[in-house]
């Protein structure tokens, strides 16, 4: 591993850490369903609307180059994942499950970017690295269902959370492509401003028409200055450095940082089981980081005099 990768993974780690309070920190934020707070339009709207003041504040004070013309596309579909896709349908299923199960689900994630990222980024990961992949995935499944007790079948709230994992995992894959052309902190600030126009209004049109406590108040500025906004700079960050592939793997811890988390914010408690499956997802983190990722080459343009031949 080059020290760029070890570098991207320890960025990597910083990111997850700080997402990893993004569910807990929504559930105070909306509430639950027989004592509503927030909708979860106004989080997912208005955490967007505030990172954007303050990514425009950034941008100006920091002279940052406007994207150029190829980019706005790429800084559209990265938008579209990360600020519209995974915090509105989180934000909206967040009412209706716990945190503990709300973290499972988001557990597949890591797979998930790592598919887009080998698409996008032309890498083709061994079969081992694959092997742990899955088995960290399987693992996070095995868990929700051991914890859960419940049968095998999806609800309403988990459906919402599987498509967030598909928007979060597109936006985390363009947005690691273009954070290997522009500063990763300018990605996800430009995305923000290019959103602005749409978040602004949906965020004043479903603001909260009644007083709310503080609690909720204190998750919705974590939402929207932390996981919003500065959990990105290292996430993407770490993501150009030490490849998509690589780095996304590092998600598979996020489900038990957020159940850490979650036993002082939700009073929920973290068991045997809860702490002997994080150990064995660690160390298929481990394991699969240590497994080769080679680059596809790309096939040589020739020139029409030697197409001709």
């Amino acid at each position: 591993m080059t020290p760029s990768e070890r570098h991207g993974l320890w960025y990597g780690v910083a990111g997850v850490a700080i997402f990893a309070l993004t569910l807990p920190m929504t559930r105070l934020a909306v509430g639950t369903a027989d004592a509503p707070l927030m909708s979860g339009v106004f989080v997912a709207m208005g955490r967007a609307a505030v990172a954007a003041a303050l990514s425009a504040l950034f941008l100006l004070v920091t002279r940052a180059p406007w994207p150029r013309a190829g980019e706005w596309r790429a800084l559209a579909i990265t938008a579209g994942g990360v600020v519209f896709g995974f915090p509105l349908l989180s934000s909206i299923a967040m009412r209706h499950v716990e945190a503990v199960h709300a973290s499972v689900i988001i557990g597949v994630l890591p797979l998930a970017t790592a598919l887009v990222g080998a698409l996008l980024h032309r890498q083709r990961p061994s079969p081992a690295f694959w092997a742990f992949a899955a088995l960290g995935s399987v693992l996070v499944v095995a868990f929700a269902l051991l914890r859960s007790g419940a049968a095998l079948r999806l609800h309403g709230a988990d459906l919402l959370l599987l498509g967030a994992v598909a928007c979060a995992a597109v936006g985390y894959g363009w947005g690691a492509r273009l954070s290997q052309r522009m500063p990763a902190e300018h990605v996800i600030c430009w995305a923000l401003v290019l959103a602005l126009p749409a978040t602004l209004p949906l965020a004043f049109w479903s603001r909260p028409a009644m007083p709310l406590p503080a609690s909720a108040w204190w998750a919705f500025g974590y939402v929207a200055v932390f996981s919003m906004w500065i959990g990105f700079f290292a996430w993407y960050r770490g993501l150009a450095l030490g490849g998509t592939v690589r780095v996304s793997q590092v998600q598979l811890l996020q489900p038990f940082l957020s159940m850490v988390f979650a036993v002082p914010l939700l009073h929920e408690r973290l068991d045997a089981l809860s702490l002997g499956f994080a150990l064995a997802v660690i160390a298929t983190v481990f394991m699969g980081r240590r497994m080769p990722v080679a680059r596809v080459p790309r096939l040589p343009v020739l020139s029409p005099a030697v197409e001709s031949r």
